[in-house]
């Protein structure tokens, strides 16, 4: 006597009855999706293809877990100019390099002057250091004006200090006038034309 089940149960006994006789259909089917088109339509009853060899894949490049960053090689006091023979290399970890502003070459340090105490062999912020200042405040220096072969010198008292290249305040020691003008390399002020 046969009993009809609900709905769910129905279809899961029939596809159970059905699964030895549709199993070997799928797995041919199967098979085919695995082939190109072109052997699928030529010859159904041809062999798969063999399978492309596999491609070694290139070694992912080492990630550096440390870098080299110049440090002091003796304690440098405020003040003082940096120079080539005051600095040595160290690896620290490459994560510091990311979350500090550190100095990262000779180039960014050489020539510039300490802010502050720097300990042997610690790595350089770049805010620990600063251009050397060429005109300090308060301290005569020479006051340049050239234009079209006319050159005039005079002493000037600088107002603020300043590095290469930076324009500065000066008060002319003769006139009392206060002029602008740009650091030189040498010290001096090259001032311009009001």
């Amino acid at each position: 006597m046969t009993r009809l089940l609900p709905g769910g149960l129905l279809a899961l006994a029939l596809s159970c009855a059905l699964m030895p006789a549709v199993a070997p259909a799928l797995a041919q089917s199967a098979a085919a999706r695995q082939r190109p088109i072109a052997d699928t339509v030529s010859g159904m009853d041809m062999p798969p293809a063999p399978a492309p060899a596999p491609v070694p894949a290139a070694p992912a490049a080492p990630v550096a877990s440390q870098i080299s960053l110049p440090v002091a090689a003796t304690n440098i006091a405020p003040g003082e100019t940096i120079t080539a023979a005051m600095l040595a290399e160290k690896a620290f970890p490459a994560s510091m390099a990311n979350q500090y502003p550190l100095a990262v070459n000779h180039g960014q340090l050489v020539g510039k002057v300490a802010r502050r105490p720097l300990a042997a062999g610690n790595a350089i912020p770049v805010a620990a250091v600063a251009e050397a200042q060429l005109v300090t405040r308060g301290v005569a220096t020479e006051l340049r004006f050239e234009q079209d072969g006319l050159s005039i010198r005079a002493l000037g008292v600088p107002l603020e200090s300043g590095s290469l290249g930076a324009m500065v305040k000066l008060k002319n020691a003769d006139s009392g006038k206060v002029v602008a003008g740009i650091v030189q390399a040498d010290g001096s002020v090259k001032v311009s034309a009001p």
